[in-house]
């Protein structure tokens, strides 16, 4: 009871002005425990440095709360503290000091400095509560008389070709000393361009038609005189055009519309989309929303339904694009028949739409792009492997679809190789090409010196030894053309039966012909050419017996090997075929002499009645005569053929030089017997 007494005494004397109200509120009320209500959430109050700042204490923004003037009318009462960065508890502040003034709800400094910032805390108290709150103040230094980067401190909006006044905010707040004081308003910080469709009317800005270039930041700057002292006030208010408030407001839902559909897959995540063009309304209150089933998706409570806030996509004077989307987890058929809404509301009206959708058929393409890749991986594969192996391939798809010849034609060979008559060429002909065809390959070679059978002239032989066989295999080297050779006349013959009945040709060229003539570039030209590369070519799975073997008929390695002794002159086997021989000679015999006559002209020669030799820049020439012969074999007349190997002769009994091209000259017999004679 005496603490009692004595609290409504100081109370009495704090009336009367007995004591300072700080202290004895202090030691009177310093046991009861304060409310914090922390620091505004607004922010911080700026200004610049040199200008007036009233301080609202934010506990009166709440009205239901409290009141000023009902405070005033209770035992609260309003006290200011300050606590800055060095001190550690706040500190009650001096309002006798000249800078500081408090008026009502408001703490005024006039001006700040850079020191007057900090956290200022404005406190309602009485003998049984206590509240409080923070104000940051934050002192910032400006260069010239405006900031285009300052915060606004109020937005308003005006709609277009409309008029407004500006007035500068907290004017009517400020307690001047004299009535005397000026205001400068700046659009951008430019005061010159305020003319026209605007005008300054007294402390107000006047707006007669707002436009698009009028928008933006406008400055106000209140200048007035206090204790022989120039003070600034400076308000700041951002203007944003709107359009006019005519017409339908109603919000227009542009996704879903009536024509679309949405496209979802069963079993995936499905992504709806509620797009809503919102018209500018002052103090508008939008709301969009998905709704399932006439449900929201907080009422559905289900965890696969998600809808998170709308966003503003764009904004045209005011008239806004919002979105909101709606995510379905796990999309099954039966969703397909629920009703997926989209709606939305203003305070003008409200508008919904219904979202179509349909299945989307299902593409694997889980399982089309592990195909794809396999069999891109496989063709490459196969490229790679054909690349590599492709002689093989070959080899084994004609094993497989191929046909053997022998079943199809009457040749008695499958192939006749032709070679210069030298010891080099015959042991590389006779030791290795007819040894691995025979003896590996299974193939029945025939070779004139081996194989050819007694009688008959040279053109003759060769001529029925080449048309025996399938394939024609010439040995190039420097010696194969040389004068007085039958390699001369093989080659030859071969081209021959290239044209004439198309025999395919095979060369083999060992190593680099030192004078290549046109005999051998026409033989290149028309044939399948094999290099042969000494150490290299020596194994049968070489390169150059895969060329080989594929350029000859087919024939199955299982053959076996051939009985032939390389070294006789005539086989067992040539002895053999002897009846075959025969009667395949009788059926040549058989033709008339106009076939032998164009070998004749294919090769350069003339009848007996007119000899003629073929000269090709050679020294040497072959010339055949031909004549009737009654020689009777088989009961067939059949035709003769005398061969001889001719000197070319001149008027003066000198040898001739160069190229004579294909002129006739007449031929002297040098011998009966072939020889060899190196070009």
């Amino acid at each position: 009871m005496m603490k009692l007494l004595f609290t409504l005494l100081c109370l009495c004397l704090l009336k009367m002005g007995g004591f300072s109200s700080s202290v004895n509120q202090d030691d009177v009320q310093s046991d009861v425990q304060c409310y914090d209500w922390g620091v505004r959430s607004e922010g911080s109050v700026r200004v610049y440095e040199g200008e007036v700042v009233p301080l609202y204490c934010p506990l009166f923004s709440h009205p239901t709360l409290y009141n000023y003037s009902q405070t005033q009318n209770s035992s609260l009462s309003l006290l200011w503290y300050r606590h800055t960065h060095t001190q550690e508890l706040e500190q009650p502040i001096n309002l006798k000091l000249h800078t500081l003034h408090k008026e009502k709800e408001y703490l005024w400094i006039q001006p700040a400095a850079a020191q007057d910032a900090g956290l200022y805390i404005c406190m309602l108290r009485n003998l049984s509560s206590c509240v409080k709150i923070g104000v940051e103040l934050e002192v910032v230094h400006r260069e010239g008389h405006c900031d285009p980067k300052a915060e606004a401190h109020l937005n308003m909006t005006i709609p277009i070709q409309s008029d407004r006044k500006l007035q500068c905010p907290d004017l009517n707040t400020l307690t001047l000393p004299n009535s005397t004081h000026s205001v400068i308003w700046y659009h951008r910080c430019k005061s010159e361009y305020l003319r026209g469709d605007r005008e300054v009317i007294g402390d107000d800005l006047q707006i007669y038609r707002m436009t698009e270039p009028y928008t933006g930041l406008y400055t106000c700057v209140v200048s007035y005189q206090m204790n022989g002292r120039t003070l600034n006030f400076t308000r700041n208010i951002n203007v944003t055009g709107v359009v006019p408030d005519i017409g339908s407001r109603t919000p227009i839902i542009l996704n879903p519309a009536s024509d679309q559909t949405y496209t979802v897959t069963l079993g995936d995540k499905a992504t709806l989309s509620c797009r809503v063009e919102l018209p500018y309304v002052e103090q508008e209150k939008e709301e969009i929303w998905w709704t399932i089933d006439n449900k929201t998706v907080e009422q559905l409570a289900d965890t696969r339904f998600n809808s998170p806030d709308a966003k503003t996509e764009m904004t045209y004077y005011g008239d806004k694009t919002k979105e909101r989307l709606l995510y379905v987890m796990d999309f099954s058929a039966d969703d397909l028949q629920r009703e997926f809404n989209c709606s939305a509301r203003n305070r003008h009206g409200f508008n919904t739409s219904r979202a179509r959708l349909k299945a989307e058929p299902y593409v694997p393409t889980l399982e089309l792009s592990c195909g794809l890749g396999v069999t891109l991986a496989l063709m490459l594969m196969m490229f790679v492997i054909y690349h590599v192996f492709w002689l093989e391939l070959l080899l084994l798809y004609r094993s497989w679809f191929g046909s053997d010849e022998r079943y199809t034609d009457e040749k008695q060979y499958d192939v006749y190789i032709s070679y210069a008559r030298n010891s080099e060429e015959e042991q590389f002909v006779l030791s290795t090409l007819r040894r691995v065809l025979e003896t590996e390959f299974g193939y029945s070679v025939c070779i004139f010196d081996r194989d050819s059978l007694p009688g008959g002239t040279l053109l003759e032989s060769v001529l029925g030894c080449m048309q025996a066989c399938r394939r024609l295999l010439v040995v190039l080297s420097s010696d194969c053309l040389c004068e007085k050779s039958v390699s001369l006349l093989e080659c030859r013959l071969c081209l021959y039966l290239h044209h004439t009945s198309r025999a395919p040709i095979i060369t083999v060229r060992r190593r680099t012909l030192s004078a290549p003539c046109s005999d051998i570039a026409e033989l290149r030209n028309n044939s399948t050419s094999i290099r042969w590369h000494d150490s290299r070519s020596e194994h049968t799975n070489s390169r150059f017996w895969k060329l080989l073997r594929l350029a000859l008929p087919l024939r199955p390695l299982s053959m076996g090997k051939r009985l032939i002794d390389s070294t006789s002159s005539h086989s067992d086997l040539a002895a053999m075929a002897t009846k075959f021989t025969q009667a395949q000679m009788v059926n040549r015999r058989n033709k008339n002499s106009q076939s032998e006559r164009v070998v004749m002209k294919h090769l350069g020669m003339r009848d007996r009645n007119g000899h003629g030799c073929e000269q090709k820049g050679r020294v040497c020439a072959i010339c055949v005569s031909f004549q009737e012969s009654h020689r009777i074999w088989g009961g067939v007349l059949a035709a003769q053929w005398n061969t001889h190997l001719h000197q070319p002769v001149v008027a003066n009994g000198t040898m001739p030089h160069g190229d004579h091209g294909n002129e006739l000259c007449p031929c002297e017999p040098i011998e009966n017997n072939l020889q060899t004679t190196h070009c």
